[in-house]
């Protein structure tokens, strides 16, 4: 198969004529993005499989540029007709009135190898392979406890053809799997209630579901949190040593530094770094990658929505801001260079700027060595979630955690919001921990209304005072 013999069925003839509408009113550069995306789904609670589900979409978004002006079309119909349309349109809200670049001749790239594994592709496997999966989570949160009352297991996997072509002569194809498996297990003892909450995939097929990620220890996983949520007490309130565990933290990571190293908020002025490149804005145990180049990971892919190959980015070393996540745009505006973050949810979205696999190095220090090293204060554990403003300044919700007294995890807590501003955050950073993990695959990010699916990570982390929202 060659990348002009694809989902689409079209040919370079087809995509000369679409480009050649989109800059018919002048302009600087056009493209095309074709999506074909397959999806199915299996939903299993009450002791019931309550839903199946499968789709199917297809479509064409056309961009064009004239200065910094931006026009976009897009539709849901690959005929020459519709297709021209979508161009024209575009063609007139990004009207510069000038003359047309030239275009030169389609030259196709290559998208990196060795991104996706897929020994037991999920598009290919039939129904009853899936719905396996989900009956053994099901059934391994729901008998791990009598205080289980209930569980829910999900399954989603997603195959998505893409094509990129553009006005300088780019062309390239990729084909991107996706597979994900959680489990949500609900533990009640008396009138408290309590929700645990595990998953699993990656950008892999029905094979990674095995080792730390079978069914049965995702499900095991859930209800563990759930009953242990129900011991928890309340979390303590005021400043305090605070760790942050291993892989589930990074989120805190992706939220309130990540975003803000996105170029369009430095282009627009909006991020608290835009002016601080070269500046040191936390400790020398701060270094920060974005990578999409991870294999199978569920942030990662072979090339971005906008054709470009993405790089490993490094965006804080040892504490000195080194970098940003650029699309084609903001790396033209701000005269940086592209690293492949240019992203969309689908063809009917613009691409931005977006993370994909963003983590914290490992650091030099041993787990134990950190905890010791607190005599009172908080294990930040798992996060539900959390708001970080232009400025820097974030809140975060803790769904579990641990007490830390005299080096020890003594007991559990919960309902507790971790309260900060990133740049001191992360300049009180006193130690890092040698075990770098990346959290659960199953997290997607929203930006201006689109999301995209990511993960994040972080070592063990001693963050030497913060404040800590609980009970007084």
């Amino acid at each position: 198969m060659t990348v002009f013999e694809d989902r689409f069925q079209l040919g370079p003839e087809a995509y000369a004529s679409v480009l050649d509408a989109a800059l018919s009113r002048g302009g600087d550069f056009a493209e095309l993005f074709l999506e074909y995306r397959l999806h199915s789904s299996v939903l299993m609670e009450e002791d019931i499989l309550k839903e199946t589900s499968e789709s199917v979409s297809l479509g064409l978004g056309v961009r064009v540029w004239s200065g910094e002006r931006t026009g976009y079309g897009h539709t849901n119909d690959l005929s020459p007709e519709r297709m021209v349309r979508a161009a024209r349109s575009a063609a007139a809200v990004a009207f510069g009135g000038g003359p047309s670049v030239s275009r030169p001749e389609f030259a196709p790239i290559a998208p990196l190898t060795g991104i996706y594994h897929e020994d037991s592709p999920a598009s290919a496997a039939d129904l009853e392979a899936k719905i396996d999966l989900v009956r053994r989570a099901y059934a391994a949160c729901l008998g791990r406890s009598r205080e289980i009352k209930k569980a829910r297991a999900a399954w989603g996997d997603a195959v998505q053809h893409l094509t990129v072509v553009n006005s300088e002569g780019l062309i390239v194809s990729d084909v991107r799997p996706m597979v994900k498996l959680t489990c949500l297990g609900i533990a009640e003892r008396g009138s408290v209630r309590e929700y645990g909450f595990s998953g699993g995939g990656g950008r892999a097929g029905l094979e990674v579901f095995g080792g730390l990620q079978e069914p049965e220890v995702l499900g095991r996983e859930a209800a563990d949190e759930a009953v242990r949520l129900l011991e928890a007490g309340d979390a303590p309130a005021g400043e305090m040593p605070v760790i942050l565990a291993p892989g589930h933290a990074g989120v805190l990571i992706h939220e309130a530094v990540g975003h803000l190293l996105e170029a369009d908020f430095h282009r627009k002025k909006t991020s608290v770094f835009w002016n601080k490149m070269g500046a040191r804005v936390g400790s020398n145990l701060v270094t920060i990658y974005d990578d999409p180049t991870i294999p199978s990971a569920r942030g990662s892919y072979a090339v971005d929505d906008e054709g470009t190959i993405p790089s490993k980015t490094l965006l804080i070393d040892q504490g000195i801001v080194a970098g940003l996540l650029t699309d084609r745009m903001s790396a033209k505006i701000l005269g940086r260079p592209l690293t492949g973050h240019g992203r969309r949810q689908g063809y009917a979205d613009i691409p931005i700027p977006r993370m994909a696999n963003t983590f914290i190095a490992a650091g030099p220090h041993d787990p134990a060595e950190i905890l010791a090293s607190v005599k009172k204060g908080f294990f930040a554990s798992r996060f539900t979630g959390g708001q970080v403003e232009d400025s820097g300044k974030f809140t975060f919700s803790v769904s579990s955690g641990w007490l830390i007294e005299d080096g020890r995890l003594t007991r559990p807590v919960k309902q507790a919001t971790l309260i900060g501003t990133n740049i001191d955050i992360l300049n009180r950073i006193t130690m890092a921990g040698n075990d770098l993990l990346f959290g659960q695959p199953t997290g997607t990010c929203g930006k201006e209304g689109q999301e995209v699916p990511v993960n994040d990570g972080c070592p063990t982390l001693k963050i030497s005072s913060m404040t800590v929202g609980g009970r007084t």
